[in-house]
């Protein structure tokens, strides 16, 4: 059988078995996440032990450090993925549920009914746990999905699909709600871009590469988990000390993640105070800044080195932070405008007015107010997880969870009212 036809074998089944997912019951659906996170504590040594067998492979193979934290599993990683599952099992269901609803003048009742969207295709690269999180999400929102993880987390991805069909075939649901393809090479994500007799969206999440080539190749839509450069913007008259903290753990705490901090734009009037400040801070911290020449003095540090025109927009996936002082906020937000990708941006100040323009003017999937970009994340944000952080708008922008993963119809009650 040739790729493509194993892959339409599967999308096939996918479709069947999201039919049965649409006519679960709640409870059935939650008691399957429950077993879920009981079979990761039952099995997670044999997990841990699959996931060693990727991270030495891809460490072998010269896998720089920021992907091969993202590729290994942690006792802390299983306990996330634990707790994301009884999260989501606890969550409202939402199919079925109407948003709204409203009488026309005829008598007809128009209300709007939220519905799975089907079957769901996940492309993703090297983060193994996104294999338990897009498929719990999915689930609970009554999708079947199909998963395709990058051939660097292939042991670990297989051990967690068997506990995941495991728990699906525990709670009576059909196994095929959750494939995983473990066919190498690109052919595979070719085939499944192609197969929108079946598939009713994709959703890439990895490097920028990816994204371009499945949006290119889909014939579906496609939800586009993209890159993040992401910036804060420290406003004259900010609580410089707090500032610090926020931009330190921007940076410093994962700086190989999406919500990472990769731009600090600094107001004239508090450069002076507050640059040395940072400088000295993340600095011993082992940041290296690319500096405009206004701050590079001012950092007053020996890994600030100047700043190039391709530091600007730049996604740097290291202890790399780009920093430029500007005049205030207009040149902030201009500079995002440009700069930005639409993940995350914020800003550090005590003037209400600027912050409020900032959350209304700052285009990004979330925009925040003296707080950390890395609380851009589903669960951070009480999602219970997240399938990724859609930068695209149509339907969902931001971190998507499980009511991002259904959409709406309509539907009319009537008492034989006809159209005129």
């Amino acid at each position: 059988m040739s790729v493509y036809d194993a892959m339409r074998a599967m999308a096939q089944r996918a479709k069947l078995a999201a039919a049965a997912m649409n006519r679960a019951d709640p409870a059935t659906k939650a008691r399957a996440l429950t077993s879920l996170a009981d079979l990761l504590s039952a099995h997670e040594a044999d997990i841990l032990a699959e996931n060693e067998k990727d991270v030495a492979a891809a460490a072998a193979a010269g896998m720089d450090s920021a992907r091969l934290d993202r590729l290994r599993l942690v006792p802390k990683i299983m306990d996330d993925m634990r707790a994301a599952c009884r999260h989501v099992a606890a969550l409202p269901d939402p199919v079925g549920a109407m948003d709204s609803q409203w009488q026309r003048p005829n008598g007809l009742l128009v209300g709007r009914m939220r519905v799975p969207l089907g079957v769901i295709a996940m492309v993703y690269e090297a983060r193994p746990n996104v294999t338990i999180d897009a498929a719990i999400l999915c689930l609970k929102a009554g999708n079947a999905v199909i998963l395709r993880g990058g051939s660097e987390a292939v042991c670990s991805n297989r051990a967690l699909a068997r506990v995941l069909q495991e728990a699906l075939g525990g709670a009576g649901l059909p196994r095929d709600c959750a494939q995983l393809v473990d066919v190498p090479g690109h052919e595979a994500v070719t085939a499944l871009c192609k197969l929108d007799e079946f598939i009713d969206v994709m959703i890439p999440r990895g490097g920028e590469g990816l994204v371009r080539a499945v949006t290119e190749a889909a014939t579906m839509p496609v939800l586009k988990h993209f890159k993040g450069v992401c910036h804060a913007f420290v406003d004259s008259g900010a609580d410089l000390s707090q500032a610090l903290d926020i931009v330190y753990n921007g940076k410093v705490q994962r700086p190989g993640v999406c919500n990472a901090l990769e731009c600090l734009l600094v107001h004239r009037d508090v450069a002076g105070d507050f640059l040395p400040m940072v400088g000295a801070k993340l600095g011993a911290a082992g940041v290296e800044f690319r500096a405009c020449p206004e701050a590079l003095p001012l950092l007053a540090c020996a890994s600030a080195v100047p700043q190039r025109p391709e530091d600007l927009g730049m996604e740097f996936h290291a202890l790399v932070l780009a920093v430029r002082v500007v005049d205030g906020i207009d040149e902030a937000l201009a500079h995002i405008a440009r700069y930005g990708s639409n993940h995350t941006e914020i800003i550090c100040t005590n003037d209400h007015a600027h912050a409020m323009r900032f959350l209304r003017e700052a285009d990004a999937s979330m925009v925040g107010v003296n707080a950390s970009t890395r609380f851009n994340d589903g669960g951070q944000l009480g999602l219970g997880a997240e399938i990724g952080i859609s930068t695209s708008k149509l339907h969902a922008y931001g971190p998507m969870g499980v009511q991002e993963l259904t959409t709406t119809k309509f539907v009319v009650l009537g008492q034989g009212q006809v159209r005129t």
